[in-house]
């Protein structure tokens, strides 16, 4: 499975960005799919995954309320929409597909390229 991430840019505190995760591969329905970030000085943290089927979804607690991640599988496609975006949200944004349903990093074994999200105050 490759995957692409788009969708990033510069937007203000309190605005909306849509982020997407576009697969190749026949098999991507067979796959979780989560999001991670990686802020200038921080890990890698997890933000938000969901399962092969949709039937399940996971977020971390400083996004809860404000992201939703969301598949069409017929499209080989994965969505972030972001609202209520904050500063501390600034960071480049990587889809990545596993086996397993998690918020594990190590569970991922398909990562795309990063999406650069930028939030100003």
């Amino acid at each position: 499975v490759q995957l692409q991430a788009s969708g990033g840019g510069l937007v203000q505190a309190g605005g909306s960005l849509r982020l997407s995760c576009a697969a190749s591969g026949r098999t991507f329905s067979s796959y979780a799919v989560g999001w991670f970030r990686l802020a200038p000085g921080k890990e890698r943290a997890f933000v938000a995954a969901i399962s092969r089927g949709s039937l399940g979804t996971i977020y971390a607690d400083s996004v809860k309320g404000r992201f939703t991640i969301s598949r069409d599988n017929a499209k080989n496609t994965v969505h972030l929409q972001m609202n209520s975006l904050k500063p501390e949200d600034t960071a480049v944004y990587y889809c990545a597909s596993a086996n397993l349903f998690g918020t594990r990093s190590d569970l991922y074994s398909y990562w795309g390229q990063g999406t650069l999200v930028t939030v100003s105050s």
